[in-house]
């Protein structure tokens, strides 16, 4: 691989030394060390083995300490997850989609199909309604359903060619054997 063109300066390289020492955040001071390492001609396959980064990662961190210094290293992310429905209320969902039928909840136009099976829209709408939560996605529903017991019904397979004459008259030859 080719020389990085990135040089760090003594003064930028202790002044990422010393945010590495004094950070608590794992993350951050891979950061730190990886862009420092950058800095001071390692070579990129030697920086990524040492801090276990990818390329992009790397130069993403070395264009963000130039353009905001220490402070462009520092993770930005919040962490938890974006969970809308607590676990009481995931188990009273649960619980409300094995006693209820959609068409048992929903008026004759709001549900979807036949109203025995609850499918995604059915939930979506149902969410919304009782709970007051969307999801973006509609995976999200799905993994709902999945949370919940519910398996994904399929329609039985029907075969486009098969004409239903010759069936027939297939069955009745059977018969008369």
């Amino acid at each position: 691989m080719r020389k990085p063109t990135f040089q760090l300066t003594l003064e930028q390289i202790n002044e990422l030394q010393g945010a590495y020492q004094s950070c608590d955040e794992t993350l951050t001071k891979i950061r730190y060390q990886a862009v420092r390492l950058y800095g001071q001609d390692y070579a990129t396959a030697e920086v990524m083995v040492i801090t276990g980064c990818s390329r992009t990662s790397l130069l993403k961190w070395c264009r963000r300490y130039r353009r905001y210094g220490v402070t462009g290293l520092v993770d930005q992310r919040n962490g938890g997850n974006s969970a809308k429905l607590s676990a009481s209320e995931v188990e009273r969902l649960q619980n409300q989609l094995h006693q209820f039928k959609p068409n048992q909840v929903f008026g004759q136009d709001d549900y979807s199909g036949n109203g025995e099976f609850w499918t995604v829209s059915d939930l979506a709408a149902w969410l919304a309604r009782e709970y007051d939560v969307r999801y973006q996605s509609k995976n999200s529903y799905r993994t709902i359903l999945r949370g919940c017991g519910l398996s994904r019904q399929r329609p039985a397979q029907q075969y486009q060619s098969r004409h239903e004459t010759k069936v027939m008259a297939f069955e009745e030859a059977l018969e008369k054997n």
